[in-house]
């Protein structure tokens, strides 16, 4: 049985058709990617470079690499000429879809990138879906023992926080994948 596990928001809402196929394509790679049979977890570069073809098979356009030729920007305001005058980045974009993903690693609860990542996409043009891909549990070093963040469980807390509240209506559905 795999330890890849994912949850959906709003919750009252069934999951997108095609959450399996992108669930799969962790699932084919959990032996490589996950963080709870490996005492060191990937960064979130490499597990991208893990999941490269098969993203870039089921219809993802995906980062090739740090240089700015090599990202994928997601617009945010347009200006003069249509010129999109922001733009974020997102490691992984299907434009049928219009699913935006990102993978995060160690910085995912520790560092707040799942608030980034959250805050971003309510902003982008033509973004109806956020899957965004956290650690079951990151090991890190504290006074010297080995602690485990549990950032799946700590990103779908915040998701229902934002999904559930009468006070904030989300633009997009989220889709939250535990490797």
């Amino acid at each position: 049985m795999s330890a890849i596990r994912y949850s959906t928001f709003p919750r009252t809402d069934p999951p997108p058709e095609f959450v399996s196929p992108l669930v799969q394509a962790f699932i084919d790679h959990e032996a490589s990617i996950s963080t709870l049979a490996r005492k060191k977890g990937l960064t979130s570069d490499a597990v991208l470079s893990e999941m490269r073809n098969d993203l870039q098979a089921i219809g993802f356009e995906v980062e090739q690499g740090k240089a700015a030729q090599d990202k994928i920007k997601r617009p945010v305001f347009f200006g003069e000429n249509g010129v999109p005058g922001l733009q974020y980045e997102v490691d992984a974009f299907h434009t049928v879809w219009r699913c935006g993903l990102e993978i995060e690693a160690g910085r995912a609860w520790q560092g707040n990138a799942v608030y980034r990542d959250l805050i971003q996409a309510l902003v982008m043009v033509n973004l109806d879906y956020l899957a965004l891909a956290v650690p079951n549990g990151y090991r890190r070093k504290s006074l010297g023992r080995t602690v485990v963040s549990k950032d799946y469980e700590n990103t779908c807390a915040v998701a229902d926080s934002l999904y559930a509240h009468s006070r904030l209506r989300m633009p997009y559905g989220l889709i939250v994948v535990g490797y």
